[in-house]
């Protein structure tokens, strides 16, 4: 699944309940993360719920450093706020990752009007935890 097509699902649907529904059933196309990845170094500190992200390192067919995440919550709402995240993010170069404003997209589908202020910063504390990722993988790097 693309940003894109979450974009288009997401002008479908006029009602927020159906919108949480969609959203809901995202988190429910994460991968499967291993119960040993639920680790306390894969915590995101400043969720409110219990959140996850395991990353690793690859690399394109042009030999450029790629970050891969896993994601979960003991959140339905959140693993599908993670989901949304991991599609934005997953499988990306450090310098997309840097270049993209996550925040803005989920501004976009309306989210800063609906989710609860320990939502919200549980969101923004995702995103700085795969931007602070990408400068890491970065600087290793150079």
């Amino acid at each position: 699944m693309t940003i894109d097509e979450i974009r288009d699902s997401f002008a479908l649907l006029d009602e927020w309940d159906d919108r949480y529904r969609y959203v809901i059933e995202l988190g429910r196309t994460l991968d499967p993360m291993p119960e040993a990845e639920h680790s306390a170094a894969n915590k995101v500190q400043g969720c409110t719920s219990q959140v996850w992200l395991s990353r690793r390192f690859d690399r394109n067919d042009a030999g450029k450093p790629l970050l891969k995440y896993l994601g979960d919550s003991d959140a339905h709402i959140v693993r599908g706020l993670v989901a949304i995240l991991l599609t934005l993010y997953s499988g990306h170069t450090p310098q997309q990752i840097l270049a993209t404003d996550a925040l803005a997209v989920f501004d976009e589908f309306g989210f800063r009007e609906h989710l609860t202020p320990q939502r919200s910063n549980g969101l923004r504390a995702m995103v700085e935890r795969i931007r602070s990722d990408a400068r890491e993988a970065l600087a290793a790097a150079s």
